[in-house]
């Protein structure tokens, strides 16, 4: 079975589900909601019209292939970080740091990993950005909370660009038995962690007693987070056939991205409350901004990157 065929089953399998749920929202609208005033339906619409755009946005990506893919994360890498840094605190002397970071950072690297240039663009974020953008904003002389500026503005690279990055780079890797079909392990890791955060939204709601934050998050409990595991386990092994990963395998790599997921969301979440807001952005309607689509494929995608690469690539 080709690459195309297996990409075309998988989005007919995502638009029934989405067709469903639509049909769904629309009898508790209709029921539940005729004067447009219950938010929780109000919510759940949002969210399943915002889906169907992020599906077909991703979906015309994939028929592109490694360019229309690498495109569309370079895209989604410059509105993450401009909702990060947009939350910090910045001075006239980090602008050109920030004009570096935005039109030249952000495409070299993109433009590496689309060259499939692994030795590059594993460091060029990490250690060559990192030690000029500190130069950059010292020239200008502007001593005042110097390390906060500067320290965000990296962080903010780290977890929107380099991170990010690392989905696109999934097509690049050379597995034997595999070759051209790495866009179907992008499909894979985006459906399984981002099934993982409504799973565990969902098993959070029914059965959540325990929260694990009660600071950072009151839906993110013990609970939840056990069911939406082993539910995603499961979904990521009847998911196998787009990966090269035998059954056990997709279950073992499932449970890691879920756990990184789950984890990096808190993370994110503690960096809102710190920042004093709920969402990143409010681009997507019920899905905050691109960030908030983001956190959870932030930690997992750079850790299953090369957990592939090591041992199938």
């Amino acid at each position: 079975m080709s690459a195309p065929v297996e990409f075309f089953r998988l989005l007919l399998a995502v638009i029934v589900v989405l067709s469903v749920a639509t049909a769904i929202g629309e009898v508790l609208r209709q029921r539940y909601d005729a004067d447009g005033r219950n938010a929780v339906i109000e919510n759940l619409n949002a969210r399943i019209a915002s889906w169907w755009g992020m599906v077909a946005l991703m979906a015309i990506a994939f028929l592109f292939g490694r360019f229309g893919v690498v495109v569309l994360f370079a895209f989604l890498s410059f509105a993450a970080l401009r909702e990060f840094l947009t939350l910090t605190s910045k001075a006239r002397a980090d602008h050109w740091a920030l004009l570096v970071s935005f039109f030249v950072i952000i495409p070299f690297q993109y433009w590496l990993v689309y060259r499939g240039w692994y030795g590059l663009y594993s460091i060029f974020i990490p250690v060559y950005a990192f030690l000029f953008m500190p130069i950059l904003v010292a020239l200008r002389g502007d001593t005042d909370r110097f390390l906060t500026r500067v320290a965000e503005t990296q962080w903010g690279l780290m977890i929107a660009v380099f991170a990010v990055s690392h989905v696109p780079a999934l097509i690049t890797l050379i597995i034997p038995g595999f070759e051209g079909r790495g866009v179907l392990l992008i499909a894979w890791l985006v459906v399984v962690v981002q099934g993982a955060d409504v799973l565990q939204y969902l098993f959070g709601m029914l059965f959540g007693r325990h929260r694990i934050a009660p600071t950072l998050s009151a839906s993110k409990t013990w609970e939840g987070f056990a069911g939406g595991m082993a539910s995603s386990v499961v979904l990521g092994m009847l998911l196998v056939w787009l990966t090269p990963f035998a059954i056990w395998q997709a279950g073992l790599m499932a449970a890691v991205v879920v756990a990184l997921g789950f984890f990096g969301g808190l993370v994110m979440s503690t960096i809102k409350r710190d920042k004093g807001v709920k969402d990143w952005g409010h681009l997507i309607a019920g899905h905050g901004g691109f960030t908030d689509r983001l956190d959870s494929v932030v930690f997992s995608a750079p850790v299953f990157f090369h957990l592939v690469r090591y041992f199938w690539a």
